[in-house]
């Protein structure tokens, strides 16, 4: 497909979501979660059937063996120079993968019974995610197996099944120096069987498309790929609440493929705003019977990319608003739960985030489908690596065997979610620099194009001088800049699309309620806790602060948006202390690791969440020891102007200034307030200086009761809901404490279990899965989690000196 036409533009329309929970008499689609029997290392002759595995544990999948830890320095320390962040000479590297000790091999085994009605039908095994190059065994004998962790990848095992009891078993290996970050290790997504008659509709076989969408008339277009060479299908259109719309039958065959076109007269269009979802049910019948039916949720949208306009979505510009984010879920490593992405993703909707890139690798189904229902645009991406390494035992080692294979299965597994809106190839990767880089980008892109015609494809480019000489970035559909932000302007000159997109921004650095003195800009500083400053003025050596980029998107018509780094801590990467133990994981994060937020999640919400109120004052106001010392407050506000007091002495008005600073241009600064306690107010104006909100906070006395405040209360039954319960403390006046760091014990009583805890600290040791932590800045989160029996449960939480913390919540049978 060729990106740009004579106008300079092309329009990209609609797609689906997949829908993989069916369980009909035609298809049947069982999921392998409970009764796995899993062992760590090596392990003779564990593929065989009459193998014991009677003393190894037992666990449910997903599952992350490695997140159990524990923490130690020596699992992943390197002599290295990071050479993305511009290092020359090699030194020793603690923490970059998250210390936890992922390196190994490890089995998993589980049965399950075929019966004799079964045994004539088709079967495939799906893997949706293994950590990694899995080898999968049935019966004793190899199937199949690949390479990639990320990867999506499938058997067809029909020969391999035999009657009444089968035995599945999977060895995966993770090499040392294979990522970057955290990886994560095991069976982290789901594992499904797939029984369906063997003339049936292929795996990830439906294409839906809008090739013409107006407000008055759409048409749907779906494709839909057989195993065989007869009969029709009928495809029926439900509207969201489940009603019939239109039905269509269709015996057109090309080939191995159905092509259906329907009108949907005045559609709902699916926007991040207004996520509105149609279902396609797609029947399959041989000889007049129903042979095989899938269900597909799709939206309606129409998207292009321009140079007049950048990205036009349902003929309205908007700018990307949007985070990077890594695969982990913090406590719960990187085993998917559809509960802890459903929290993340509020949260990142509540700061205003209208876009998400999955960063480096292939998005799970889950998230994908919360994108979906949520309103999130969605950059789905594919590699860190290509040819040339950035790690020794990389992705670089599978290039050439697997990277056709990889895009094949991420674009037909997932093209039908209307939240993505463009793929990504890679990642800063070494191949940017020479001829043989750009002949690798146009192959990658080319197979994004024949895969899905309807979407752009970008790479994030960090080498933004050698993709400007050598070409790469002129043939990119979207070209993608990862910081360099003093390039831009001559990358827009260059490069012939008209636009660019700012795919990895900021990388600005913090530790929650953590504030140094003197507060003043700084690249990659570091200070003896191994913490970084929450006033949020530091930064890495190749990046920059959050308003350089602001600067950008507002005053350049042409910057189509940013993703910044990242939305969320994660495991790993601890910059600026890759070089200090115990340092184990990220700084970038706008929210903690424990899915708290920063001082800085404000800051782009009062640029982002343009429909709420935003207020917000930082540091705490809890400094023994400065008395009479100046401690700057700022306060990051959706409003121009605001006057502070300090005990109900004003310390004047600041106005937003647009030909000021930057950052004088986005906060509020008042840098010469003079610490005294007692009570910072501020009151914020409206355009006409009247007073129109007002936040407050107070120096807490000594610690001395815990609050506990439950992200949800109702919970679902079945085994895999979790409730986020954010523990603070307050002082006997319910003041809280932000210096707190009181040793706390957690009790999970009822039809629950505990799970884990965070506290968001990067340096922290303690292991998330037993039932005590430290507060970190008077906060942390413990996740309790339901059994499949409903009924109250009850969380205790209580501390030395303190007074208890109790809370009741309750699971009910799933619907």
């Amino acid at each position: 497909m060729k990106l740009f036409s004579q106008k300079h533009f092309f329009a990209l329309f609609l797609v689906l979501i997949f829908s993989h929970k069916i369980n009909s008499q035609y298809r049947k689609i069982i999921t392998f979660h409970d009764g796995w029997k899993f062992q760590k290392g090596e392990q003779k002759n564990a593929e065989s059937i009459s193998f014991d595995d009677s003393k190894w544990q037992t666990v449910s999948v997903p599952h992350d063996w490695a997140i159990y830890g524990p923490f130690d320095k020596e699992i992943d320390k390197q002599n290295v120079a990071i050479t993305q962040n511009g290092e020359k000479i090699p030194t020793e590297k603690t923490g970059r993968t998250g210390s936890l000790p992922h390196i190994g091999e490890a089995w998993y085994r589980t049965k399950f019974d075929i019966s004799e009605n079964d045994l004539s039908k088709n079967f495939i095994l799906l893997f949706e995610g293994a950590m990694s190059e899995p080898e999968v065994f049935l019966n004793g004998k190899k199937v199949g197996e690949w390479k990639y962790g990320y990867s999506y990848f499938y058997f067809d095992i029909s020969k391999d099944i035999v009657k009444g009891n089968n035995t599945l078993a999977v060895k995966l290996t993770n090499k040392e120096f294979a990522s970057r970050w955290y990886p994560g290790a095991g069976l982290y997504r789901n594992v499904r069987l797939i029984i369906k008659n063997q003339e049936h509709i292929s795996q990830w076989g439906t294409f839906i498309t809008t090739p013409f969408v107006t407000d008055s008339l759409t048409k749907i277009n779906i494709k839909t790929s057989i195993n065989s060479n007869r009969g029709f299908v009928k495809t029926t259109i439900y509207d969201a609440s489940g009603i019939e719309i239109i039905s269509q039958e269709s015996n057109n065959l090309f080939g191995n493929e159905f092509e259906q076109n329907i009108p949907l007269k005045i559609p709902k269009l699916w926007s991040p705003e207004q996520p509105y979802l149609y279902t396609a049910k797609t029947q399959y019948f041989v000889n007049n019977q129903l042979s095989d039916e899938t269900t597909t949720r799709f939206g309606i949208r129409k998207i292009e990319y321009n140079r007049e306009k950048g990205f036009v979505l349902n003929n309205k510009i908007t700018k990307f608003k949007g985070v990077c984010l890594h695969h982990d879920l913090g406590p719960l490593g990187t085993a998917i739960n559809k509960a802890a992405l459903k929290r993340q993703m509020l949260l990142l909707k509540d700061m205003g985030v209208n876009a998400i890139r999955s960063s480096h690798n292939m998005p799970s189904f889950e998230q994908l489908e919360l994108a979906d229902e949520l309103g999130f645009l969605f950059l789905a991406e594919s590699f860190d690596e290509w040819k040339k390494p950035k790690v020794e035992n990389g992705y670089n080692r599978f290039f050439d065997d697997y990277a056709e294979k990889d895009i094949v299965n991420l674009v037909r597994a997932t093209r039908n979610h209307p939240s993505i809106v463009m793929w990504s190839s890679g990642n800063e990767v070494p191949d940017q620099w020479g001829t043989e880089g750009v002949k690798r980008a146009k192959w990658l892109q080319d197979i994004f194009h024949r895969e899905d015609p309807t979407r752009s494809v970008t790479v994030g480019m960090d080498q933004v001088k050698a993709v400007m000489a050598s070409g790469f970035g002129a043939i990119m559909d979207i070209p993608g800049l990862n910081y360099r932000v003093h390039l831009y302007e001559e990358a827009f000159e260059k490069f012939p699309q008209g636009f660019i997109l700012g795919s990895e921004t900021a990388s600005t650095v913090s530790s929650r309620g953590i504030y140094k003195f003197p507060v003043e800009k700084g690249s990659m500083k570091q200070y003896d806790d191994f913490q970084s400053s929450s006033y949020d003025l530091e930064y890495c050596s190749w990046s920059n602060l959050p308003e350089d980029d602001f600067i950008l998107q507002d005053d350049k018509p042409w910057v189509i948006g940013e993703f910044v780094w990242t939305g969320f801590d994660y495991l790993g990467e601890p910059t600026p202390y890759d070089e200090k133990w115990p340092s184990r994981s990220s700084y970038f994060g706008m929210i903690d690791l424990a899915g708290i937020p920063k001082d800085r999640y404000y800051l782009y919400r009062s640029r982002w969440n343009t429909k709420e109120e935003t207020l917000h004052i930082l540091p705490h106001w809890n400094w023994k020891g400065r008395e009479g010392e100046k401690t700057p407050v700022f306060v990051y506000t959706n409003y121009e102007s605001a006057e502070l007091f300090v005990n109900g002495i004003s310390q004047g008005i600041q106005r937003k200034i647009k030909n000021g600073s930057p950052q004088e241009r986005y906060r509020l600064l008042w840098n010469e307030v003079v610490y005294e306690p007692g009570t910072l107010k501020v009151i914020a104006f409206d355009k006409n200086g009247k007073p129109i909100a007002e936040k407050e906070i107070k120096t807490a006395e000594k610690p001395h009761q815990i609050i506990l405040e439950a992200d949800r209360t109702k919970l679902t039954a079945d085994g895999d809901d979790i409730s986020f319960v954010t523990v603070s403390v307050v002082d006997k006046n319910g003041v809280f404490c932000p210096t707190a760091t009181n040793q706390l014990q957690f009790e999970v009583s009822g039809k629950g279990t505990y799970r884990a805890a965070c506290n968001g600290d990067a340096t922290s040791l303690e292991l998330f899965h037993l039932p005590t932590m430290k507060l970190f800045s008077g906060k942390l989160v413990v996740l309790v989690k339901t059994t499949k029996e409903a009924g109250k449960i009850a969380l205790k939480v209580s501390g030395k000196g303190l007074k208890t913390g109790k809370l009741v919540l309750e699971s009910f049978e799933k619907n």
